[in-house]
């Protein structure tokens, strides 16, 4: 078969040209049953061309169904699966949109103002004073990892008291942060040592 300069695009390149040869051949046949045997002569092919998902559950069907594909759907075989179509038309999902919320400070996002209104309507006690230091603890770590230099314990007070409106309150004296965590910045701007 005489291949034209320019190569055609082949519909599932890991089986190389000659898999697709075959395709088009069996194509061609006029019986039926030496059609069903080329066929099932062009799974074995591929079957050896990919040994290592022979463990697979439903590696034989795939294999059809790849066959089948090649084929544009036009093969005219007795099918021992029933057919998944891969061409796109029927699996192609919607697009998904992308949420665009808005949020005061992008340095806290989304779910921080997210917790730090559930906060603003939690009746007082224990629970809501565990979230409050979850919270703060997390504004920090957050402010320290956007910016350095802005991290500043007041900064988050007033922050916090802003977001709920005054209904939550930190008490800078009593109120203890925990330290941040300094493993996303690690490594950056050091230079390796050499070795002697």
């Amino acid at each position: 078969m005489q291949y034209n300069t320019q190569r055609e695009k082949l519909s599932m390149p890991e089986y190389g040209r000659a898999v697709h040869d075959m395709v088009r051949h069996v194509l061609t046949i006029g019986d039926r049953g030496k059609r069903q045997q080329c066929a099932q002569t062009i799974i074995d092919v591929m079957a050896n061309m990919q040994p290592e998902l022979r463990g697979q559950a439903d590696f034989r069907q795939k294999l059809w169904d790849h066959l089948a594909f090649m084929a544009h759907y036009q093969l005219d075989v007795d099918f021992p699966y029933p057919l998944t179509r891969l061409d796109g038309e029927a699996t192609k999902p919607e697009p998904l949109s992308y949420p665009m919320k808005r949020i005061r400070n992008r340095h806290y996002g989304h779910l921080l103002e997210q917790l730090l209104e559930h906060l603003q309507v939690m009746p007082k006690g224990e629970e809501r004073d565990m979230l409050t230091r979850y919270v703060a603890d997390q504004m920090k770590q957050s402010l320290y990892d956007w910016n350095r230099d802005a991290m500043d314990e007041e900064k988050i007070a007033s922050d916090i008291a802003r977001y709920t409106d005054g209904k939550v309150q930190l008490d800078l004296d009593a109120f203890v942060f925990d330290s941040v965590i300094q493993g996303n910045q690690q490594g950056l701007g050091k230079k390796k040592k050499k070795r002697k």
